[in-house]
């Protein structure tokens, strides 16, 4: 961390706090409209590494060449997933996003082929069924921004994927790359990477996520591929949120990652 960014760290975290804890989603929206001029400096003082992560878990899944993928990016913000995407060779990313000043910024990148306003949840995705090769949410399902009853709406327009009876491979950041890969079937697309942080004020909108993941998987319209525990998601903005697990000590809430792929109907 700079000399800079740590002088910065106080109002960066009050910030982040006050996001949390903002429930209903048109005061979300307005804050992140407000917040969006200084949104990647602050997260990068705040060691936020959910995109990166959540980039490897699905390039590494990929079969297919990144180059001629079409990705979808929802909730993209800034435009952080699309930078972690180019470098690893994703070209063709479009995004959505519900905040007009969070495109601004995004658009500013020179990253997407095409940006689109659109607040799910409270609308459709604004594509076709079965356009996007991969789609991936990072960093919006929270309460008060997407919510999970939206997730349908993603493997909607997701290209369906492989065949049933692959392996869930649960992981932590220094996994077995070979183990990861074999779980794997060799085929192009039909992924949805997700991410939601899992510290205490978090915990009653996951465990409602999850239960929506897995019905959805019992309903075989998808298949977990991985589920990817992070203990150093984020810097946490009050003792309180770093809860009891290993990190408790060193300051950093948790996260994890999923990744799914959706199923061919028969």
């Amino acid at each position: 961390m700079t000399q800079e960014e740590a002088g910065r760290l106080p109002q960066v975290l009050a910030r982040v706090g006050t996001s949390h804890g903002i429930t209903d989603l048109a005061c979300k929206l307005r804050f992140y409209d407000d917040w969006a001029p200084e949104y990647d400096q602050d997260v990068a003082a705040l060691k936020y590494r959910a995109p990166r992560l959540a980039v490897d878990c699905l390039s590494r899944a990929f079969r297919g060449s990144p180059h001629d993928a079409l990705i979808l990016d929802v909730a993209c913000g800034t435009g952080l997933v699309a930078v972690e995407l180019q470098a690893r060779g994703f070209l063709q990313v479009q995004g959505v996003d519900g905040s007009p000043e969070m495109l601004k910024q995004a658009r500013a990148r020179g990253l997407y082929h095409h940006l689109s306003l659109c607040t799910l949840g409270q609308e459709p995705l604004p594509d076709p069924e079965g356009t996007f090769d991969a789609v991936i949410i990072v960093g919006a399902l929270s309460e008060g921004q997407v919510p999970c009853s939206a997730i349908p709406e993603l493997l909607r327009v997701t290209k369906p994927g492989s065949c049933p009876h692959q392996t869930t491979v649960t992981v932590g950041y220094s996994h077995d790359r070979e183990a990861f890969a074999s779980a794997l079937v060799p085929d192009r697309g039909g992924l949805v990477c997700l991410t939601t942080r899992t510290n205490p004020s978090n915990l009653p909108y996951k465990e409602t996520l999850e239960a929506t993941l897995d019905s959805l998987e019992r309903a075989g319209v998808w298949e977990c591929l991985v589920t990817q525990p992070v203990d150093h998601w984020e810097l946490a903005t009050s003792e309180q949120e770093t809860g009891l697990g290993t990190c408790a000590n060193d300051g950093f809430i948790s996260g994890i990652i999923y990744l799914y792929r959706k199923q061919e109907t028969v």
